[in-house]
């Protein structure tokens, strides 16, 4: 299935930097993985799309509206019997790994001034 998705990945960031004239595209969307049905009837894309929560959801539904679209198009250029329907979700993990990213880089910028405001002294480390 990996091979599968990863086909599917590479075919769709191309039909989407291509083909998709939607003006709501903004912020590029990024295709994060794609998680495909066993039975190869579905397949999740999972995508972060940068810019503002509304700028999002717009090219969110953009991709949606397109999921018919692009699947004609990889039925097209892929050797595959049956090309899975299409799926298109925010890649929700990706938010918040960054979220966490962001707190711990919020809290060693904290130290630091903690640090700074004490003389920059070390700290005790004693066992």
């Amino acid at each position: 299935m990996e091979m599968i998705a990863s086909t599917l990945q590479k075919e769709l960031m191309t039909i989407i930097m291509r083909e998709l004239n939607d003006p709501r595209l903004v912020g590029m969307p990024s295709i994060t993985r794609i998680k495909v049905a066993n039975d190869l009837s579905t397949a999740d894309v999972f995508v972060t799309i940068m810019g503002t929560e509304g700028k999002q959801l717009a090219a969110l539904n953009a991709l949606k509206h397109s999921a018919g679209l692009m699947r004609q198009r990889l039925q097209k250029t892929l050797p595959m019997r049956t090309v899975p329907f299409l799926k298109f979700h925010m890649d929700e993990n990706l938010k918040k790994e960054m979220g966490v990213l962001d707190l711990i880089e919020k809290a060693v910028k904290e130290e630091d001034e903690l640090k700074a405001s004490r003389g920059g002294e070390p700290e005790n480390t004693q066992s």
